[in-house]
């Protein structure tokens, strides 16, 4: 399933907040992939600019397409190795903003919903108690009665998770494409704001975080 062709914004308003030898800290734009996709027409993404710009970079974890914000890419092996380790150890601290339709009642909770994939709907996922844990800590900031601003917290970090669980509350992110009505508003209203994590060199804990486009 892709509701969209994919049209990349330019490359820069992918931004570099943060370079030293083990490690890149970027904010991503919304409608950009973090790697490549399928297809010769999917590859311009966040890891093939920032190769160009500054020479091999390896994966640690990704964000969707449509969602904005921190991301961390590794400049070594080893580096990337000690990061993918925090993230699978539930060791970074992770917080994301977002806009929904409605407004959430009690102000705060927990949704402990597992989560699985389509096998023929790609990249769509389901609520499945057979699927993989899937946790998100949730706490309302702001609302307006048409719409709310959530702080989202989330303990595991699967594919769609913050998208999917919140349309299981009744209250989708505006501008989800996927879960909710995509008319709602001109961009997905997701975005990762801040990452807390041991840099793989020094072991000193360190926080990035970015501006709120929406």
């Amino acid at each position: 399933m892709d509701p969209k062709p994919y049209k990349p914004p330019p490359r820069e308003a992918l931004k570099t907040i943060y370079a030293d030898a083990d490690l890149l800290i970027i904010d991503k734009p919304s409608g950009l992939l973090s790697v490549p996709g399928r297809g010769p027409e999917k590859a311009i993404c966040a890891h093939r600019i920032l190769s160009d710009d500054h020479g091999p970079v390896f994966t640690v974890h990704r964000l969707d397409m449509d969602t904005s914000g921190i991301m961390i890419f590794a400049r070594s092996k080893a580096a990337q190795r000690h990061l993918s380790r925090q993230f699978e150890q539930r060791r970074v601290d992770k917080v994301y903003e977002a806009l929904v339709e409605g407004c959430p009642q009690p102000k705060s909770g927990t949704i402990d919903a597992p989560i699985a994939r389509y096998s023929k709907q790609r990249p769509l996922r389901h609520l499945d108690p057979n699927g993989q844990s899937a946790i998100t800590r949730w706490q309302r900031i702001a609302n307006d009665g048409n719409s709310a601003r959530l702080a989202l917290f989330p303990q595991t970090g699967r594919s769609h998770q913050l998208r999917l669980h919140l349309a299981s509350l009744g209250h989708p992110i505006l501008g989800d494409v996927f879960y909710g009505d995509p008319s709602s508003h001109e961009r997905l209203c997701l975005h990762a704001k801040s990452l807390r994590f041991e840099h793989p060199e020094t072991r000193q804990k360190i926080r990035f975080q970015s501006d709120m486009p929406f």
